[in-house]
């Protein structure tokens, strides 16, 4: 019984990780979409070309705070 346990922890773990990885791709594509924006489009949401190009160029794994689990 011990070791079903340790399995099922192990994989609740791996799932974690993996979902871990695919948020972070998802942020980089969106970010990346973000800076493909036109500037009309930017100043509709508030932002500069040079706001934009800055958040394009963080990393996947820089995430707001409020969204690491």
């Amino acid at each position: 019984m011990f070791s079903q346990t340790r399995r099922t922890v192990s994989s609740a773990r791996r799932k974690g990780l993996i979902a871990r990885i695919l948020d972070a791709l998802a942020l980089t594509r969106q970010r990346r979409a973000l800076a493909e924006l036109d500037d009309a489009l930017l100043a509709d949401l508030g932002l500069t070309r040079e706001e934009a190009e800055a958040e394009a160029r963080r990393s996947g794994w820089d995430a707001p705070p409020h969204w690491r689990g």
